[in-house]
């Protein structure tokens, strides 16, 4: 299967060029090439869809859910098994042809749109090629760029719009717009300026979804509000539950209550335990381990059973592969995965009886306790009193520290950088990224905390909401504030994120450990004209920069 595959979407990516024998993540050849073979078929749906939208019609509910739970499963990190992926080409198939039926007026000569696929294995892996890439060796470098990442902001956007549908909440806005987007990067009369443009609306789009995101868990769940959460595992049986989805969260939280089951938030889901109807839970113990990328070492020797929701699952080790179990569009060859009802539930049982018969810890471990719950509510209700310590000099500089974490070892860039930090100065944290300095002591500022966890990646809303307030608080725009944004990425929602910041024409980002490979030097060069986007370089010399602009 050599050169069947090329990917280059995430941080770790080979040689910081793209991954060509075997994913870095663990993605085999087969898997890739399924993955953009989905997508191009996504692709194919969304130009038939554009019938909808040239009438002023919503594209229907029943393709868009399709779309953006393929553009999430094909996300690094979340679905490896290679028969869930020819079950959703199966599918793309039988929408892509119903659709063109519902739009008999749309004509085009794109081969995304006329591409028969069969679902015949095959089939599947001799047409994979036709979907790489690379596959346009003639196509100009700086368009595929702005396609790709238009691509892998997408991604971003479906992982958050996946999250609030789950629960009953989206945007028609941000629904069409993946059809309308996916066709655009087949488009070949689109401009360099058009794709930009079609760049900085896919940001507008991921502040919406998150805007969606954040609406949905504070009505589902109760606003978050500072909460302590010990980091130490107790005696009984257990189950850690990795990942971002609140609402499985909540319906394993449902299934397990009186069964002496304690329950461990692990990665991205620590924030959790700042939301009102979750903490209630007297059996939500804790959280167990760190981010994402320990969990092969850390889940080695554990007593209990793991459910991963979403992205972030690596490939599980011998030592617990009979007590992972996946659920959602997440999957790996092998595993007990927990599907989803017609009617919307999911029975836990496999995982709960898992837990019950591997029986957890023989005794309890001291506590140590963490803060987490500064969402923008949380943080807000205090703006007179951060106002007040800003204008009397008390607090001289905020930091938005945070993003993805991963196995990099410049990663230790983010906790030097805190350390390094002046006792005047604020750090805002959010998504997995928090694990490089959420076990340190800052401090507090007048009362306040200097370390707020504002919660998931998603919760970036939050730190824009924040902003924003401080903005119309100094009547200033985000850039004339004292507030410095220091970012690390790895996969496509921190690119949502990232276009997110740019739609808002937030200046001088710090970005890091190493930039995207998908961005073109030009392409990279007019974000860096535009938005004085900065790479990392070393702690010291970045913080003497900002604090002497």
């Amino acid at each position: 299967m050599d050169n069947l595959m090329f990917c280059y979407q995430c941080e770790q990516t080979a040689g910081g060029k793209g991954c060509t024998k075997r994913g870095v993540c663990g993605k085999t050849p087969e898997v890739a090439g399924m993955q953009d073979l989905l997508i191009y078929q996504l692709k194919g749906i969304a130009i038939y869809a554009e019938g909808y939208l040239q009438k002023g019609e919503n594209v229907p509910k029943e393709y868009v859910s399709f779309i953006e739970d393929s553009l999430f499963q094909t996300l690094t990190n979340v679905n490896f098994d290679e028969k869930a992926h020819i079950e959703m080409l199966k599918k793309s198939q039988l929408l892509k042809e119903k659709i063109r039926k519902e739009q008999p007026h749309i004509v085009t000569t794109r081969d995304e749109a006329l591409f028969q696929l069969q679902s015949d294995r095959n089939f599947i892996l001799q047409n994979m090629k036709r979907a790489g890439i690379m596959h346009d060796q003639t196509l100009d470098a700086d368009i595929r760029s702005l396609r790709e990442t238009v691509k892998f902001g997408l991604k971003g956007i479906a992982a958050y719009g996946h999250q609030a549908r789950f629960i009953g909440y989206w945007d028609d806005e941000v629904d069409n717009y993946y059809c309308k987007a996916l066709a655009a990067t087949t488009n070949d009369s689109l401009s360099i300026d058009d794709l930009v443009a079609l760049t900085l609306q896919t940001g507008q789009m991921a502040v919406k979804v998150m805007s969606v995101l954040d609406r949905a868990n504070n009505e589902r769940f109760g606003a978050p509000s500072p909460h302590r959460v010990n980091r130490r595992l107790k005696k009984g049986p257990l189950i850690v539950i990795s990942g971002h989805d609140l609402h499985d969260l909540e319906r394993l939280l449902e299934q397990t209550e009186n069964k002496g089951i304690h329950v461990y938030t692990h990665g991205e889901m620590l924030p959790s335990h700042g939301y009102e109807k979750l903490k209630a839970y007297p059996h939500l113990a804790g959280n167990f381990g760190g981010a994402w990328q320990d969990q092969q070492k850390q889940f080695a020797n554990l007593p209990g059973a793991i459910l991963m929701t979403t992205n972030c699952l690596m490939t599980p080790q011998p030592s617990y592969q009979d007590r992972i179990f996946t659920t959602s569009v997440v999957g790996f060859e092998g595993l007990t995965h927990i599907p989803k009802g017609e009617d919307g539930t999911k029975d836990f049982t496999p995982v709960i009886n898992k837990a019950l018969e591997l029986g957890g810890f023989e005794e309890d471990e001291m506590p140590k306790e963490i803060t987490v719950g500064f969402g923008h509510r949380a943080v807000l209700e205090h703006a007179d009193k951060i106002v007040e310590a800003v204008k009397n000099g008390a607090i001289k500089r905020f930091f938005l520290i945070g993003g993805c974490d991963g196995a990099h070892r410049e990663r230790s860039y983010y906790t030097e950088f805190a350390k390094l930090l002046p006792d005047d100065c604020m750090i805002l944290t959010l998504a997995c990224g928090k694990y490089r300095m959420n076990d340190l002591e800052f401090g507090a500022i007048d009362g306040i905390p200097r370390l707020l966890d504002v919660g998931q990646c998603n919760d970036s809303y939050s730190a824009i909401v924040i902003a924003k307030a401080l903005a119309d608080a100094f009547a200033c725009g985000i850039n004339q504030l004292p507030l410095s944004f220091i970012l690390s990425w790895y996969e496509q929602k921190a690119v949502a994120v990232l276009l997110a910041l740019l739609s808002l024409n937030v200046q001088n980002i710090y970005l890091g450990p190493v930039l995207p490979a998908f961005l073109s030097p030009n392409v990279l060069q007019l974000l860096v004209d535009t938005f004085r986007l900065n790479h990392i370089s070393t702690p010291d010399q970045d913080l003497k920069t900002i604090l002497t602009v």
